[in-house]
């Protein structure tokens, strides 16, 4: 079993291309003795297109900056109050398929929700997580030389109005929820515990390691 460390930074809020600049860079100087990184932080309002974003899939931009990305989906927004991890993994080293990868995301999504006593749900065709219709966490990947960038958002205590102005993951009337909305009467601290404990959720799903196949 492989032991490098799997390091996490707070990076507080960011502009979307900075990130993403960062992103690739790290990737591209990493090698086989580099320790994977998760990269979690909030975004400046920004609209970002996936690899096979449509543009018809932003109604109306309001005057956010719309960045075309190079990882996987659609369109989908980011901004203050939602939590955004970045997997920058070596998943050759660590067993991962993009599947299990996703899998592993969307798990720990739902580990989460029921913490808060929230079911949650997926859709196979869409990946994300959902509740009663409604998407709370979107997911968006890519892979580079073995490696991934990109990750997960997760909506937590934001301004859900821009979602409003797009249609979601290229889907139309797709409705978007927080975990505000869902539980109203938290505190002010609900941002940083939905931090803190996805990012352990996270950690311990990465240190079980893949599935392993079936004999």
């Amino acid at each position: 079993m492989n032991q490098i460390a799997c390091e996490v930074r707070w990076l507080g809020r960011r502009a979307y291309q900075e990130v993403w600049d960062a992103m690739r860079r790290f990737t591209a100087e990493r090698n086989d003795d580099t320790p994977d990184e998760l990269w979690l932080l909030e975004h400046d309002p920004v609209f970002t297109q996936g690899q096979t974003g449509k543009a018809e899939h932003i109604l109306d931009p309001h005057g956010i900056p719309i960045v075309q990305t190079d990882r996987g989906g659609q369109v989908t927004y980011h901004g203050p109050g939602q939590l955004v991890v970045y997997f920058l993994l070596d998943v050759r080293r660590k067993g991962y398929g993009v599947r299990a990868l996703v899998d592993l995301i969307e798990r720990s999504i739902l580990r989460l929700l029921r913490e808060f006593g929230i079911e949650g749900e997926l859709r196979p065709q869409a990946p994300g997580v959902y509740v009663q219709n409604a998407k709370i966490a979107a997911l968006g990947l890519r892979i580079r030389r073995g490696c991934s960038l990109h990750g997960l958002s997760l909506n937590i205590d934001m301004d859900l109005t821009p979602f409003t102005w797009i249609n979601p993951c290229g889907y139309a009337g797709l409705r978007a929820t927080s975990l505000r909305e869902l539980l109203p009467e938290a505190d002010t601290t609900l941002f940083t515990l939905a931090r803190e404990r996805l990012l352990a959720i996270l950690l311990q799903e990465l240190a079980a390691g893949p599935p392993r196949p079936a004999l």
